[in-house]
Protein backbone atom coordinates (compact mmCIF):
# COMPACT_ATOMS: atom_id res chain seq x y z
CA UNK A 1 0.00 0.00 0.00
CA UNK A 2 1.37 3.49 -0.89
CA UNK A 3 0.45 7.10 -1.45
CA UNK A 4 1.90 9.27 -4.23
CA UNK A 5 1.44 13.04 -4.39
CA UNK A 6 2.25 15.67 -6.97
CA UNK A 7 0.74 18.95 -8.24
CA UNK A 8 -1.27 20.22 -11.21
CA UNK A 9 -3.21 23.41 -11.98
CA UNK A 10 -6.94 23.89 -12.61
CA UNK A 11 -7.92 26.96 -14.64
CA UNK A 12 -11.21 28.75 -14.02
CA UNK A 13 -11.25 31.49 -16.63
CA UNK A 14 -7.77 32.98 -16.38
CA UNK A 15 -7.44 32.18 -12.68
CA UNK A 16 -5.28 29.18 -11.86
CA UNK A 17 -5.63 27.04 -8.75
CA UNK A 18 -2.88 24.63 -7.72
CA UNK A 19 -4.37 21.15 -7.26
CA UNK A 20 -2.86 18.40 -5.15
CA UNK A 21 -3.04 15.09 -7.03
CA UNK A 22 -2.96 12.10 -4.69
CA UNK A 23 -2.87 8.46 -5.80
CA UNK A 24 -3.60 5.79 -3.19
CA UNK A 25 -2.54 2.24 -4.12
CA UNK A 26 -4.16 -0.51 -2.06
CA UNK A 27 -3.66 -4.31 -2.09
CA UNK A 28 -7.12 -5.10 -3.42
CA UNK A 29 -8.94 -6.03 -6.60
CA UNK A 30 -7.33 -4.02 -9.47
CA UNK A 31 -9.30 -0.95 -10.42
CA UNK A 32 -9.02 2.78 -10.99
CA UNK A 33 -11.22 5.46 -9.39
CA UNK A 34 -10.88 9.20 -10.01
CA UNK A 35 -12.57 11.62 -7.58
CA UNK A 36 -12.55 15.39 -7.08
CA UNK A 37 -15.20 16.75 -9.49
CA UNK A 38 -13.60 15.78 -12.83
CA UNK A 39 -15.42 16.49 -16.08
CA UNK A 40 -15.87 13.90 -18.83
CA UNK A 41 -12.53 14.54 -20.54
CA UNK A 42 -10.72 14.28 -17.23
CA UNK A 43 -12.60 11.15 -16.20
CA UNK A 44 -11.35 9.43 -19.36
CA UNK A 45 -7.75 10.00 -18.24
CA UNK A 46 -7.69 6.60 -16.53
CA UNK A 47 -7.60 4.87 -19.91
CA UNK A 48 -5.07 7.28 -21.42
CA UNK A 49 -2.79 7.05 -18.40
CA UNK A 50 -2.88 3.24 -18.24
CA UNK A 51 -2.02 2.89 -21.94
CA UNK A 52 0.67 5.59 -21.76
CA UNK A 53 2.39 3.87 -18.82
CA UNK A 54 2.48 0.55 -20.67
CA UNK A 55 3.78 2.19 -23.87
CA UNK A 56 6.57 3.96 -21.97
CA UNK A 57 8.28 0.85 -20.62
CA UNK A 58 6.90 1.30 -17.10
CA UNK A 59 4.94 -1.10 -14.93
CA UNK A 60 1.31 -0.33 -14.17
CA UNK A 61 0.44 -1.23 -10.53
CA UNK A 62 -2.01 -4.15 -10.50
CA UNK A 63 -3.74 -2.79 -7.42
CA UNK A 64 -6.79 -0.76 -6.47
CA UNK A 65 -5.85 2.84 -7.41
CA UNK A 66 -7.80 5.83 -6.07
CA UNK A 67 -6.82 9.24 -7.38
CA UNK A 68 -8.06 12.34 -5.57
CA UNK A 69 -7.87 15.89 -6.94
CA UNK A 70 -7.80 18.30 -4.02
CA UNK A 71 -9.52 20.65 -3.26
CA UNK A 72 -12.34 18.29 -4.11
CA UNK A 73 -14.98 21.05 -4.27
CA UNK A 74 -13.23 22.82 -7.16
CA UNK A 75 -14.48 21.69 -10.61
CA UNK A 76 -11.69 20.35 -12.83
CA UNK A 77 -11.80 20.04 -16.57
CA UNK A 78 -9.67 19.10 -19.54
CA UNK A 79 -6.77 16.76 -20.15
CA UNK A 80 -4.05 18.84 -18.47
CA UNK A 81 -4.13 16.54 -15.42
CA UNK A 82 -3.03 13.39 -17.31
CA UNK A 83 0.67 13.76 -16.55
CA UNK A 84 0.15 14.54 -12.86
CA UNK A 85 -2.16 11.52 -12.45
CA UNK A 86 0.43 9.26 -14.10
CA UNK A 87 3.28 10.60 -11.95
CA UNK A 88 1.28 10.26 -8.72
CA UNK A 89 0.33 6.69 -9.65
CA UNK A 90 3.97 5.79 -10.37
CA UNK A 91 5.27 7.43 -7.20
CA UNK A 92 6.40 4.04 -5.91
CA UNK A 93 9.18 3.92 -8.52
CA UNK A 94 10.00 7.65 -8.47
CA UNK A 95 11.76 9.95 -6.02
CA UNK A 96 8.67 10.75 -3.96
CA UNK A 97 9.95 13.82 -2.09
CA UNK A 98 11.02 15.46 -5.34
CA UNK A 99 7.74 14.70 -7.13
CA UNK A 100 5.66 16.40 -4.43
CA UNK A 101 7.30 19.79 -5.09
CA UNK A 102 6.89 19.71 -8.88
CA UNK A 103 3.88 20.78 -10.93
CA UNK A 104 3.14 18.45 -13.86
CA UNK A 105 1.04 19.66 -16.80
CA UNK A 106 0.26 17.83 -20.00
CA UNK A 107 -2.01 15.48 -21.92
CA UNK A 108 -0.88 11.92 -22.53
CA UNK A 109 -1.30 10.04 -25.77
CA UNK A 110 -1.81 6.28 -25.74
CA UNK A 111 1.79 5.87 -26.93
CA UNK A 112 3.11 7.83 -23.95
CA UNK A 113 3.84 11.05 -25.80
CA UNK A 114 3.02 14.37 -24.15
CA UNK A 115 0.61 16.52 -26.14
CA UNK A 116 0.47 20.33 -25.84
CA UNK A 117 -2.44 21.78 -23.89
CA UNK A 118 -4.23 25.11 -23.66
CA UNK A 119 -3.61 27.66 -20.94
CA UNK A 120 0.02 26.80 -20.14
CA UNK A 121 1.02 30.42 -19.50
CA UNK A 122 -1.66 31.27 -16.89
CA UNK A 123 -1.28 27.79 -15.34
CA UNK A 124 2.49 28.17 -14.89
CA UNK A 125 2.00 31.72 -13.59
CA UNK A 126 -0.44 30.41 -10.97
CA UNK A 127 2.02 27.69 -9.94
CA UNK A 128 4.84 30.21 -9.48
CA UNK A 129 2.58 32.56 -7.50
CA UNK A 130 1.61 29.64 -5.23
CA UNK A 131 5.27 28.85 -4.48
CA UNK A 132 5.83 25.98 -6.94
CA UNK A 133 8.34 27.29 -9.51
CA UNK A 134 9.41 23.81 -10.76
CA UNK A 135 7.14 22.83 -13.64
CA UNK A 136 7.23 19.97 -16.14
CA UNK A 137 5.36 20.61 -19.42
CA UNK A 138 5.18 19.03 -22.88
CA UNK A 139 8.16 19.93 -25.06
CA UNK A 140 5.89 21.85 -27.45
CA UNK A 141 4.79 24.13 -24.58
CA UNK A 142 8.24 24.95 -23.19
CA UNK A 143 8.59 28.25 -25.07
CA UNK A 144 5.25 29.46 -23.71
CA UNK A 145 5.92 28.29 -20.15
CA UNK A 146 9.30 30.05 -20.04
CA UNK A 147 7.58 33.39 -20.66
CA UNK A 148 6.59 33.33 -16.97
CA UNK A 149 9.22 35.08 -14.81
CA UNK A 150 10.61 32.89 -12.02
CA UNK A 151 9.48 29.58 -13.49
CA UNK A 152 11.97 26.71 -13.70
CA UNK A 153 10.60 24.81 -16.68
CA UNK A 154 11.53 21.35 -17.91
CA UNK A 155 10.14 20.08 -21.20
CA UNK A 156 9.44 16.41 -21.84
CA UNK A 157 8.64 14.57 -25.05
CA UNK A 158 6.89 11.71 -23.31
CA UNK A 159 6.07 10.06 -20.00
CA UNK A 160 9.32 8.08 -20.13
CA UNK A 161 11.32 11.34 -20.05
CA UNK A 162 9.42 12.47 -16.96
CA UNK A 163 9.96 9.12 -15.25
CA UNK A 164 13.71 9.28 -15.94
CA UNK A 165 13.76 12.86 -14.66
CA UNK A 166 12.43 11.58 -11.33
CA UNK A 167 14.80 8.60 -11.09
CA UNK A 168 12.84 5.70 -12.60
CA UNK A 169 14.39 2.97 -14.73
CA UNK A 170 12.75 2.83 -18.15
CA UNK A 171 12.76 0.09 -20.77
CA UNK A 172 14.18 2.09 -23.70
CA UNK A 173 12.83 -0.40 -26.23
CA UNK A 174 9.29 0.71 -25.41
CA UNK A 175 9.84 4.45 -25.73
CA UNK A 176 7.57 6.46 -28.00
CA UNK A 177 9.06 8.20 -31.05
CA UNK A 178 9.82 11.90 -30.89
CA UNK A 179 6.88 13.90 -32.29
CA UNK A 180 7.37 16.45 -35.03
CA UNK A 181 7.56 20.06 -33.91
CA UNK A 182 4.45 22.14 -34.30
CA UNK A 183 4.69 24.60 -37.19
CA UNK A 184 4.88 28.22 -36.17
CA UNK A 185 1.98 30.44 -37.16
CA UNK A 186 2.37 33.28 -39.62
CA UNK A 187 2.52 36.66 -37.91
CA UNK A 188 -0.39 38.97 -38.69
CA UNK A 189 0.50 41.99 -40.77
CA UNK A 190 -1.54 45.14 -40.30
CA UNK A 191 -2.63 46.97 -43.45
CA UNK A 192 -1.22 50.45 -44.03
CA UNK A 193 -3.23 53.66 -44.19
CA UNK A 194 -1.21 54.67 -47.23
CA UNK A 195 -3.51 52.35 -49.19
CA UNK A 196 -6.58 54.45 -48.29
CA UNK A 197 -7.26 57.10 -50.92
CA UNK A 198 -9.13 60.23 -49.86
CA UNK A 199 -11.44 59.73 -46.87
CA UNK A 200 -9.88 62.61 -44.91
CA UNK A 201 -12.82 62.81 -42.52
CA UNK A 202 -12.92 59.08 -41.81
CA UNK A 203 -9.12 58.88 -41.49
CA UNK A 204 -9.11 61.65 -38.88
CA UNK A 205 -11.96 59.97 -37.01
CA UNK A 206 -9.92 56.75 -37.00
CA UNK A 207 -6.93 58.65 -35.61
CA UNK A 208 -9.03 60.20 -32.84
CA UNK A 209 -10.46 56.78 -31.96
CA UNK A 210 -6.95 55.31 -31.76
CA UNK A 211 -5.54 58.17 -29.69
CA UNK A 212 -8.27 58.03 -27.05
CA UNK A 213 -9.25 54.35 -27.14
CA UNK A 214 -12.77 55.29 -28.31
CA UNK A 215 -15.31 52.96 -29.88
CA UNK A 216 -16.15 53.75 -33.50
CA UNK A 217 -19.15 53.49 -35.83
CA UNK A 218 -18.59 53.81 -39.59
CA UNK A 219 -21.72 54.34 -41.71
CA UNK A 220 -21.47 54.38 -45.48
CA UNK A 221 -22.37 52.81 -48.78
CA UNK A 222 -20.92 49.43 -49.81
CA UNK A 223 -17.41 49.83 -51.20
CA UNK A 224 -16.78 53.19 -49.53
CA UNK A 225 -13.85 51.76 -47.52
CA UNK A 226 -15.32 50.99 -44.09
CA UNK A 227 -13.70 47.56 -43.79
CA UNK A 228 -10.36 48.83 -45.11
CA UNK A 229 -10.31 51.62 -42.52
CA UNK A 230 -11.28 49.32 -39.65
CA UNK A 231 -8.62 46.74 -40.53
CA UNK A 232 -5.95 49.46 -40.33
CA UNK A 233 -6.84 50.61 -36.83
CA UNK A 234 -4.54 48.06 -35.08
CA UNK A 235 -1.62 49.34 -37.18
CA UNK A 236 -1.80 52.83 -35.63
CA UNK A 237 -2.30 51.66 -32.04
CA UNK A 238 0.78 51.64 -29.78
CA UNK A 239 2.46 48.41 -28.72
CA UNK A 240 1.13 46.67 -25.63
CA UNK A 241 2.88 47.28 -22.34
CA UNK A 242 4.57 44.35 -20.62
CA UNK A 243 1.63 43.72 -18.28
CA UNK A 244 -0.87 44.05 -21.14
CA UNK A 245 1.16 41.63 -23.29
CA UNK A 246 1.15 38.99 -20.53
CA UNK A 247 -2.60 39.45 -20.01
CA UNK A 248 -3.42 39.19 -23.73
CA UNK A 249 -1.10 36.22 -24.18
CA UNK A 250 -2.80 34.41 -21.30
CA UNK A 251 -6.22 34.86 -22.95
CA UNK A 252 -4.92 33.59 -26.28
CA UNK A 253 -3.27 30.64 -24.55
CA UNK A 254 -6.53 29.57 -22.90
CA UNK A 255 -8.33 30.06 -26.23
CA UNK A 256 -5.77 27.85 -27.99
CA UNK A 257 -4.75 30.47 -30.58
CA UNK A 258 -1.34 31.44 -29.19
CA UNK A 259 1.87 30.71 -31.10
CA UNK A 260 4.63 30.41 -28.45
CA UNK A 261 7.34 30.61 -31.11
CA UNK A 262 6.53 34.29 -31.58
CA UNK A 263 6.83 35.14 -27.87
CA UNK A 264 4.41 37.37 -25.99
CA UNK A 265 1.67 39.05 -28.00
CA UNK A 266 3.10 42.56 -28.33
CA UNK A 267 0.70 44.04 -30.88
CA UNK A 268 -3.00 44.80 -30.28
CA UNK A 269 -5.08 41.82 -31.46
CA UNK A 270 -7.75 42.11 -34.14
CA UNK A 271 -10.92 40.03 -34.26
CA UNK A 272 -13.54 40.25 -37.02
CA UNK A 273 -16.20 37.56 -36.49
CA UNK A 274 -18.77 36.84 -39.21
CA UNK A 275 -22.27 38.21 -38.77
CA UNK A 276 -23.62 34.66 -38.34
CA UNK A 277 -21.60 34.24 -35.11
CA UNK A 278 -23.56 33.12 -32.04
CA UNK A 279 -23.47 34.88 -28.65
CA UNK A 280 -21.24 32.09 -27.30
CA UNK A 281 -18.78 32.63 -30.16
CA UNK A 282 -18.56 36.34 -29.32
CA UNK A 283 -18.53 36.41 -25.52
CA UNK A 284 -17.39 32.84 -24.81
CA UNK A 285 -19.02 29.58 -23.92
CA UNK A 286 -18.79 25.84 -24.37
CA UNK A 287 -19.64 22.83 -22.28
CA UNK A 288 -18.49 22.83 -18.68
CA UNK A 289 -16.41 25.89 -17.85
CA UNK A 290 -16.73 28.46 -20.66
CA UNK A 291 -13.81 29.43 -22.87
CA UNK A 292 -13.03 32.93 -24.16
CA UNK A 293 -14.82 34.20 -27.25
CA UNK A 294 -13.93 36.83 -29.82
CA UNK A 295 -14.58 39.70 -27.38
CA UNK A 296 -11.96 38.40 -24.94
CA UNK A 297 -9.51 37.46 -27.69
CA UNK A 298 -9.75 41.12 -28.78
CA UNK A 299 -8.72 42.32 -25.28
CA UNK A 300 -6.47 45.41 -25.58
CA UNK A 301 -7.11 45.34 -29.32
CA UNK A 302 -9.94 45.76 -31.82
CA UNK A 303 -13.24 43.90 -32.21
CA UNK A 304 -14.68 44.67 -35.65
CA UNK A 305 -18.29 43.84 -36.52
CA UNK A 306 -18.76 44.30 -40.25
CA UNK A 307 -22.36 44.73 -41.40
CA UNK A 308 -23.26 45.23 -37.75
CA UNK A 309 -27.07 45.37 -38.27
CA UNK A 310 -26.89 41.83 -39.66
CA UNK A 311 -25.67 40.47 -36.31
CA UNK A 312 -28.30 38.93 -34.06
CA UNK A 313 -29.87 41.18 -31.44
CA UNK A 314 -28.70 38.86 -28.64
CA UNK A 315 -25.11 39.07 -29.90
CA UNK A 316 -25.15 42.86 -29.91
CA UNK A 317 -26.75 43.10 -26.47
CA UNK A 318 -24.13 40.81 -24.93
CA UNK A 319 -21.50 43.43 -25.78
CA UNK A 320 -22.95 45.99 -23.38
CA UNK A 321 -21.29 44.43 -20.32
CA UNK A 322 -17.72 44.43 -21.66
CA UNK A 323 -18.18 47.89 -23.18
CA UNK A 324 -19.14 49.24 -19.77
CA UNK A 325 -16.85 47.23 -17.48
CA UNK A 326 -14.04 45.85 -19.67
CA UNK A 327 -14.72 42.34 -18.37
CA UNK A 328 -16.93 39.38 -19.19
CA UNK A 329 -18.44 37.27 -16.42
CA UNK A 330 -19.87 34.05 -17.88
CA UNK A 331 -22.08 31.87 -15.71
CA UNK A 332 -22.54 28.22 -16.59
CA UNK A 333 -23.65 25.11 -14.72
CA UNK A 334 -20.01 24.01 -14.54
CA UNK A 335 -18.90 27.24 -12.89
CA UNK A 336 -18.29 30.96 -13.43
CA UNK A 337 -15.43 32.28 -15.50
CA UNK A 338 -14.12 35.83 -15.74
CA UNK A 339 -12.26 37.02 -18.82
CA UNK A 340 -10.89 40.50 -19.52
CA UNK A 341 -12.52 42.19 -22.53
CA UNK A 342 -11.37 45.80 -22.74
CA UNK A 343 -11.35 46.23 -26.50
CA UNK A 344 -12.10 48.95 -29.01
CA UNK A 345 -15.37 48.16 -30.75
CA UNK A 346 -15.60 49.14 -34.41
CA UNK A 347 -19.01 48.83 -36.08
CA UNK A 348 -19.52 49.15 -39.82
CA UNK A 349 -23.02 49.57 -41.22
CA UNK A 350 -24.84 50.50 -44.39
CA UNK A 351 -27.35 53.35 -43.94
CA UNK A 352 -30.17 51.19 -45.30
CA UNK A 353 -30.77 47.68 -46.77
CA UNK A 354 -29.73 48.75 -50.29
CA UNK A 355 -26.85 50.84 -48.93
CA UNK A 356 -27.45 53.86 -51.16
CA UNK A 357 -29.06 56.27 -48.69
CA UNK A 358 -25.96 58.48 -48.58
CA UNK A 359 -25.81 62.17 -49.32
CA UNK A 360 -29.20 63.14 -50.76
CA UNK A 361 -30.07 59.44 -51.13
CA UNK A 362 -31.52 59.88 -54.62
CA UNK A 363 -30.52 56.36 -55.68
CA UNK A 364 -31.98 54.66 -52.61
CA UNK A 365 -34.87 52.31 -53.28
CA UNK A 366 -35.75 51.67 -49.63
CA UNK A 367 -38.80 53.12 -47.97
CA UNK A 368 -38.35 55.37 -44.91
CA UNK A 369 -39.81 52.61 -42.75
CA UNK A 370 -37.30 50.08 -44.13
CA UNK A 371 -34.43 52.49 -43.48
CA UNK A 372 -35.48 53.09 -39.88
CA UNK A 373 -36.08 49.38 -39.26
CA UNK A 374 -32.69 48.38 -40.71
CA UNK A 375 -30.57 50.83 -38.73
CA UNK A 376 -32.82 50.33 -35.70
CA UNK A 377 -31.29 46.89 -35.28
CA UNK A 378 -28.45 48.73 -33.58
CA UNK A 379 -30.13 49.54 -30.28
CA UNK A 380 -29.93 52.94 -28.67
CA UNK A 381 -28.16 51.69 -25.51
CA UNK A 382 -25.43 50.10 -27.66
CA UNK A 383 -24.92 53.14 -29.90
CA UNK A 384 -24.89 55.41 -26.86
CA UNK A 385 -21.70 53.64 -25.78
CA UNK A 386 -19.95 54.29 -29.10
CA UNK A 387 -18.04 57.57 -28.88
CA UNK A 388 -17.15 58.25 -32.53
CA UNK A 389 -19.92 57.98 -35.15
CA UNK A 390 -19.04 59.15 -38.66
CA UNK A 391 -20.23 58.78 -42.23
CA UNK A 392 -17.80 57.28 -44.74
CA UNK A 393 -18.47 58.97 -48.05
CA UNK A 394 -17.51 57.42 -51.40
CA UNK A 395 -14.20 58.59 -52.82
CA UNK A 396 -14.74 61.11 -55.59
CA UNK A 397 -13.02 61.03 -58.96
CA UNK A 398 -11.14 64.24 -58.05
CA UNK A 399 -9.72 62.63 -54.89
CA UNK A 400 -8.71 59.52 -56.78
CA UNK A 401 -6.98 61.47 -59.55
CA UNK A 402 -5.31 64.06 -57.32
CA UNK A 403 -2.11 62.03 -56.99
CA UNK A 404 -1.67 63.14 -53.38
CA UNK A 405 0.06 60.43 -51.35
CA UNK A 406 -1.87 59.64 -48.14
CA UNK A 407 -0.10 59.52 -44.81
CA UNK A 408 1.25 56.12 -43.81
CA UNK A 409 0.25 54.24 -40.69
CA UNK A 410 3.69 54.92 -39.20
CA UNK A 411 3.18 58.69 -39.45
CA UNK A 412 -0.28 58.54 -37.89
CA UNK A 413 0.90 56.08 -35.24
CA UNK A 414 3.56 58.56 -34.11
CA UNK A 415 0.89 61.20 -33.44
CA UNK A 416 -1.31 58.63 -31.69
CA UNK A 417 1.60 57.58 -29.49
CA UNK A 418 2.33 61.21 -28.51
CA UNK A 419 -1.35 61.81 -27.69
CA UNK A 420 -1.50 58.67 -25.56
CA UNK A 421 1.63 59.74 -23.69
CA UNK A 422 0.07 63.14 -22.97
CA UNK A 423 -3.08 61.44 -21.68
CA UNK A 424 -1.01 59.01 -19.59
CA UNK A 425 0.84 61.90 -17.92
CA UNK A 426 -2.46 63.62 -17.11
CA UNK A 427 -4.05 60.40 -15.80
CA UNK A 428 -1.02 59.22 -13.82
CA UNK A 429 -2.09 57.75 -10.48
CA UNK A 430 -5.78 57.53 -11.37
CA UNK A 431 -5.85 53.94 -12.67
CA UNK A 432 -7.16 55.06 -16.08
CA UNK A 433 -5.03 54.66 -19.20
CA UNK A 434 -6.99 56.34 -21.99
CA UNK A 435 -9.50 59.15 -22.30
CA UNK A 436 -12.23 56.65 -23.17
CA UNK A 437 -12.06 55.25 -19.62
CA UNK A 438 -12.31 58.58 -17.75
CA UNK A 439 -15.69 59.54 -16.17
CA UNK A 440 -17.28 62.81 -17.19
CA UNK A 441 -17.09 64.34 -13.70
CA UNK A 442 -13.30 64.16 -13.68
CA UNK A 443 -13.12 65.72 -17.15
CA UNK A 444 -15.54 68.55 -16.38
CA UNK A 445 -13.65 69.50 -13.24
CA UNK A 446 -10.54 70.16 -15.37
CA UNK A 447 -12.15 72.19 -18.14
CA UNK A 448 -11.80 75.53 -16.40
CA UNK A 449 -14.33 78.16 -15.28
CA UNK A 450 -15.38 79.44 -18.74
CA UNK A 451 -19.08 78.47 -19.15
CA UNK A 452 -18.95 79.15 -22.89
CA UNK A 453 -16.87 76.00 -23.45
CA UNK A 454 -19.91 73.75 -22.99
CA UNK A 455 -22.46 75.97 -24.74
CA UNK A 456 -22.74 73.69 -27.79
CA UNK A 457 -23.07 70.60 -25.59
CA UNK A 458 -25.79 72.27 -23.50
CA UNK A 459 -27.68 73.18 -26.68
CA UNK A 460 -27.53 69.57 -27.90
CA UNK A 461 -28.79 68.37 -24.51
CA UNK A 462 -31.71 70.81 -24.64
CA UNK A 463 -32.64 69.64 -28.12
CA UNK A 464 -32.55 66.00 -27.04
CA UNK A 465 -29.95 65.05 -29.66
CA UNK A 466 -27.50 64.14 -26.91
CA UNK A 467 -27.91 62.16 -23.70
CA UNK A 468 -26.05 62.85 -20.47
CA UNK A 469 -23.83 59.85 -21.19
CA UNK A 470 -23.30 61.22 -24.69
CA UNK A 471 -22.29 64.59 -23.25
CA UNK A 472 -19.58 62.92 -21.18
CA UNK A 473 -18.35 61.09 -24.27
CA UNK A 474 -18.17 64.37 -26.18
CA UNK A 475 -15.84 65.66 -23.46
CA UNK A 476 -13.69 62.54 -23.77
CA UNK A 477 -13.39 63.15 -27.50
CA UNK A 478 -12.57 66.83 -26.92
CA UNK A 479 -9.70 65.91 -24.62
CA UNK A 480 -8.40 63.45 -27.22
CA UNK A 481 -8.55 66.10 -29.95
CA UNK A 482 -6.63 68.46 -27.66
CA UNK A 483 -4.02 65.76 -26.97
CA UNK A 484 -3.50 65.22 -30.71
CA UNK A 485 -3.07 68.98 -31.17
CA UNK A 486 -0.64 69.25 -28.24
CA UNK A 487 -2.93 71.50 -26.17
CA UNK A 488 -3.07 71.13 -22.36
CA UNK A 489 -6.89 71.40 -22.30
CA UNK A 490 -9.72 71.43 -24.83
CA UNK A 491 -10.84 74.66 -26.47
CA UNK A 492 -14.39 75.36 -27.58
CA UNK A 493 -13.45 74.28 -31.11
CA UNK A 494 -12.15 70.95 -29.72
CA UNK A 495 -15.47 70.41 -27.95
CA UNK A 496 -17.32 71.32 -31.14
CA UNK A 497 -15.29 68.77 -33.10
CA UNK A 498 -15.96 66.20 -30.41
CA UNK A 499 -19.69 66.91 -30.72
CA UNK A 500 -19.51 66.53 -34.50
CA UNK A 501 -17.64 63.23 -34.20
CA UNK A 502 -20.23 62.01 -31.75
CA UNK A 503 -23.32 62.94 -33.78
CA UNK A 504 -22.22 62.06 -37.31
CA UNK A 505 -22.00 65.73 -38.15
CA UNK A 506 -18.26 65.65 -38.80
CA UNK A 507 -17.06 67.60 -41.81
CA UNK A 508 -13.30 67.73 -41.13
Amino acid sequence: MGLGTTRAVALVGLTGHVVEVQAHIAASVPGFVLVGLPDTALSESRDRVRAAVASSGLTWPQRKITVNLSPAALPKSGTTFDLAIAVATLAGVLRTAEVERVVHLGELGLDGRLQPVRGILPAVAAAVDAGFPDVVVPAADVAEARLVPGARVVGAVGLADVARLHGAEVDTAALAPVPAARPSGVARRDGDLVDVLGQDEARHALEVAAAGGHHLLLVGAPGAGKTMLASRLPGILPDLTESEAVEVTAVHSVAGVFDPGAGLVRRPPYEDPHHTATPAAIVGGGSGLPRPGAASRAHRGVLFLDEAPEFGARVLQTLRQPLEHGELVIHRAGGTARYPARFQLVLAANPCPCGKAVGKGLDCTCSPVAQRRYFGRLSGPLLDRVDVQVEVRPVSRVERASGARPESSATVAARVRAAREAAADRLAGTGWRTNAEVPGTWLRDRLGPDPALLRDVDTALDRGSLSLRGADRVLRLAWTVADLAGRPAPSRSDIGLGLALRTRGYRG
